[in-house]
């Protein structure tokens, strides 16, 4: 299986993957490089060290817009770890107490499921689609597979399917099921006894009676079904076949509801798989039998595939590593933490709730074992990274006990001119790049030069002096006016290039920016 990939990763490759991404904030990166890199270096411990280790979770101080959240994104994604980001606000929605905090852990653990199943998944792919292709052949040539079947696939099946003789005292597994066409042909009629329910002289006939032999083909059918399957074969592998309408089964086990169940004034949630109720979920809520479907080949076979796919995976397996990556790998991050700290010199009901949530909060950054439809999930390693603008509290306000769960604290700078130029032009994303290629699919070119660059990053940094400091979100704002005309036309100007300059910038800003009441509602 594909590992997390990030082992051999040292701090310093670390923060240079970052900063093809983000700019600046290097505070903020080495802290979050070495937190990973402790991470990998505690897998290298004594298996009795390895558990007193606990991560050095980090707390981001720092305007919105700066990067805190992207910083967290970019390393789930470099390490391949399992993350979650959460709004610490949204734990105050329901009375004074969080709102189901543990549903973080829950969140990632489904999270690590969906990355360990899709890694599986692509391991299977080859079988799977080798088993699409002939379930698909089944279909449009319906009664050609059975001539193909290996002979260890025709054999009768024991202790479940037609021919099977097992008795107890007879050599086979004690209660196997009769279903030889003895006495009249009983289990031609479909019916199946369970041995428990016969006497000891009906067990010793039905065991006796040989099963019936499979029909013999008709002379031929073997070599013409052969040639047929063949021909389709390759056609369907051709795409020739791709429209043509096929009726397939779709299994409906999967679109079992998990709902919440609330007990008592804590409103605890629970997460409760309705798939567990057997029949009687499967009657109320329509799971588990599977439905016919008319589609296309094509759609056909992506169902097919997707279904192939999950029988070749074996459960357990997804669930114990995806347990275990959760536990040992996950990130948590918890945006707005600032917003549930209580303010210094205040007293009110606001901060009864802020305080309760963070009490809430406590014993999962502390580590403790939260259930989750999985089984249990140990949080004493899963590495927390709060983030928070803390412009009215500071990380002093909150709790003292929350306060020594985050040892590392960062304070990111805010954005100046010059780092929004690098925004404009240097990341692999870069906005520029962005908005050149969007209009590149439409035919016409796009060209920024130094000054216009120059330009539009002067009116970020000036209306974000003037106003709230969004920070390189605003860059996205004056983009979008900027470009707002060209974007709208750009499918009647096919071919046109258009260059754009310091006098095109200031001709379509540059009355928004003056105006501030405009300013104020525009960018």
């Amino acid at each position: 299986m594909k590992k997390s990939g990030f082992e051999e990763l040292t701090p310093r490759q670390i923060v240079e993957e970052l900063d093809k991404y983000i700019v600046g904030q290097t505070k903020a990166k080495k802290a979050v490089a070495i937190a990973l890199r402790n991470r990998i270096r505690r897998q290298r411990l004594p298996q009795d060290l390895r558990d007193e280790v606990a991560p050095k979770n980090i707390i981001m101080i720092g305007p919105t817009g700066v990067g805190k959240t992207e910083i967290a994104r970019r390393i789930s994604r470099l390490t391949g770890a399992p993350f979650i980001k959460v709004e610490a606000t949204k734990y105050t929605e329901v009375g004074y107490v969080g709102r189901d905090v543990e549903s973080m852990v829950r969140d990632l653990m489904s999270v690590a499921i969906s990355m360990v199943k899709n890694e599986l998944r692509e391991e299977v792919r080859e079988e799977a689609e080798r088993r699409t292709e002939e379930a698909l052949l089944d279909i449009l040539l319906p009664g050609t597979r059975k001539n193909h079947k290996p002979p260890s696939q025709e054999a009768p099946r024991t202790a479940e399917g037609a021919g099977s003789s097992a008795v107890p005292g007879s050599g086979g597994s004690e209660g196997a099921v009769i279903t030889t066409d003895a006495a009249g042909g009983l289990a031609a009629s479909g019916i199946i006894f369970p041995a428990a329910f016969l006497s000891p002289q009906e067990q010793e006939t039905y065991a006796e009676a040989p099963a019936p032999p499979p029909p013999a083909p008709p002379a031929g059918s073997e070599n013409i079904s052969a040639g047929t399957r063949a021909k389709f074969r390759k056609k369907l592998s051709g795409g020739e076949l791709d429209e043509k309408l096929v009726e397939i089964n779709v299994s409906g086990g999967g679109g079992l509801p998990t709902i919440e169940v609330f007990s008592g004034a804590s409103f605890e949630a629970m997460d409760f798989n309705i798939g567990g109720l057997g029949n009687i979920g499967n009657m109320l809520f329509g799971g588990g039998r599977p439905k016919k479907k008319k589609v296309t080949v094509k759609q056909a076979r992506e169902i097919l595939l997707s279904e192939e796919m999950d029988k070749l995976i074996d459960t357990d397996t997804v669930t114990d590593t995806a347990r275990e990556r959760a536990e040992q790998m996950g990130i948590i991050f918890i945006d707005e933490i600032d917003k549930i700290a209580s303010k210094e010199g205040r007293s009110g009901s606001g901060d009864v709730s802020r305080e309760g949530v963070q009490r809430d909060i406590l014993p999962i950054v502390e580590g403790s074992k939260v259930n989750t439809k999985y089984g249990m999930i140990d949080t004493s390693h899963i590495l927390f990274i709060a983030a928070g603008a803390f412009h009215i509290s500071k990380p002093s306000d909150l709790i003292p006990e929350l306060q020594g769960r985050f040892p590392i604290r960062v304070e990111l700078e805010a954005l100046t001119k010059d780092d929004f130029i690098r925004i404009l032009t240097q990341p692999k994303n870069a906005l520029i790049k962005q908005y050149t290629e969007l209009l590149k699919t439409e035919d016409v070119k796009l060209t920024f030069d130094e000054g216009a660059v120059t330009r539009l990053a002067e009116l970020a940094a000036e209306v974000n002096s003037r106003s709230e400091n969004i920070g390189a979100r605003r860059l996205h704002t004056i983009m979008e006016l900027l470009l707002e005309e060209l974007s709208f036309n750009a499918p009647e100007m096919t071919g046109a290039a258009v260059p754009v300059t310091p006098q095109y910038v200031d001709e379509r800003l540059k009355d928004v920016v003056t105006n501030q009441d405009l300013s104020r509602y525009i960018l």
